[in-house]
């Protein structure tokens, strides 16, 4: 454990185009470090990082307990109140015993019945998507693919009719932008929209739900009851948002990364075109080797020591999920890519009461496009070196370019 960071610079070109050789470092000689820039502790290890999840002492979210004022938070902007009621009302942001009471709810409508049911669904969009791009000879893969198959599912799911659902993606885009390290006043101004206009909509939507029921989840939500509690309209449009942003932004980037590593280590491309069994292991694998988000943060609920640190009640921690899940004490050559690596105790679903409520429907969905892509385009070929976008909350590439 070291005070002071040197090695961890998230605003650094380098670093954000390939992380993993600092993440090794930080094994090395800093799994815990004190960061000046951000004011926070970071912690590296996938023992720190899986423990903190499920540590109730941590929490995403801490004004249950302290006020703006006595964490010396600036005063709510109220041009920011559309953006903010989101995170209000949506179990993402809550702590027991809220939490608890909305993602029981949730559950009751969010089952896995209804996300089995899904499986054909995903199947036949996936290959439709690919039945237009074959004859093409060549696709951008995140734009022309991951991202329609991503949104058209989520959409599916929700029950958002065929003619709204371009609307969905730059929503998300917008709104998703607001959890980076840093934002510009034009992308705060552009989130805040976004979130205005999409709870608008769904807030409609699910007042037409309710008075003409349909077999989807909007409806679900809208109409579930657990002794007398049912959601309220904006618990129910922060849920549907959560799983459109988390649902489709983590799922693209695990398709584009996912490729991205596969081209770079044709040997093992080659095993998984040749065996399609191994797309399940695979996948858990391509997750753990390129995560989709590298970073969740951690207010401390209460004063405390942690592995020998002072904590005060109101500091935040970041949880780097990156690095834990190159953490060489608990994956054997963890920079190496194993398609079959097993057991595969990676992280990026999270841990803990927040551990991803879609991650069901992540691996069914991320299950059929590969192999939809690799049992259809085998022989596909990357047409230019791809960049990831010059961020590192959300880790994912502009663009994937391949001859098919």
């Amino acid at each position: 454990m070291i005070p002071n960071n040197t090695l961890f610079q998230p605003n650094d070109p380098a670093f954000l185009s390939d992380p993993y050789p600092v993440y090794a470092q930080l094994h090395q000689q800093s799994p815990i470090f004190y960061d000046e820039a951000s004011d926070m502790w970071y912690f590296a290890s996938h023992r720190d990082v899986d423990a903190i999840l499920r540590d109730r002492r941590f929490g995403r979210s801490i004004l249950h307990l302290l006020s703006r004022e006595e964490l010396d938070m600036p005063p709510e902007n109220p041009a920011y109140e559309p953006f903010e009621k989101l995170g209000r009302h949506s179990m993402f942001d809550m702590e027991p015993p809220e939490h608890t009471r909305l993602r029981s709810l949730v559950h009751k409508a969010f089952t896995p019945r209804r996300i089995q049911a899904m499986q054909a669904t995903i199947e036949a969009i996936a290959n439709d998507l690919l039945d237009q791009l074959i004859p093409q000879g060549e696709m951008d893969v995140l734009a022309d693919f991951a991202v329609p198959l991503s949104v058209t599912v989520i959409s599916a799911l929700l029950g958002i009719p065929d003619a709204d659902r371009a609307q969905l993606r730059p929503w998300s885009n917008a709104i998703v932008k607001m959890y980076e390290l840093g934002h510009t006043p034009q992308q705060a101004e552009a989130a805040i929209q976004a979130s205005q206009e999409f709870a608008d909509y769904l807030k409609d939507l699910a007042r037409q739900r309710m008075a003409d029921p349909q077999d989807d989840l909007i409806t679900a939500l809208a109409m579930i009851e657990e002794e007398g509690d049912r959601l309220t309209e904006d618990e129910m449009v922060s849920t549907c948002v959560l799983l459109l942003n988390a649902g489709h932004e983590a799922t693209v980037n695990v398709i584009g990364n996912g490729l991205r590593t596969l081209f770079a280590h044709p040997d093992a491309f080659d095993q998984l075109k040749g065996d399609l069994a191994l797309v399940d292991t695979a996948i858990e694998e391509l997750m753990r080797f390129d995560t989709p988000l590298q970073l969740f943060k951690r207010w401390v609920l209460h004063d405390m020591e942690y592995q020998g640190i002072a904590l005060k009640q109101g500091m935040r921690v970041g949880l780097l999920f990156g690095a834990a899940n190159r953490d060489p004490h608990v994956f054997a050559n963890p920079d190496a890519l194993d398609l079959t690596r097993s057991p595969n105790p990676h992280i990026s679903f999270g841990g803990g009461v927040h551990f991803c409520l879609g991650a069901p429907l992540a691996r069914m969905e991320l299950r059929s496009a590969y192999r939809a892509l690799l049992g259809r385009c085998s022989t596909m070929q990357l047409q230019e070196e791809p960049r990831y976008h010059p961020t590192y909350v959300i880790r994912g590439l502009e663009s994937l370019s391949v001859s098919i």
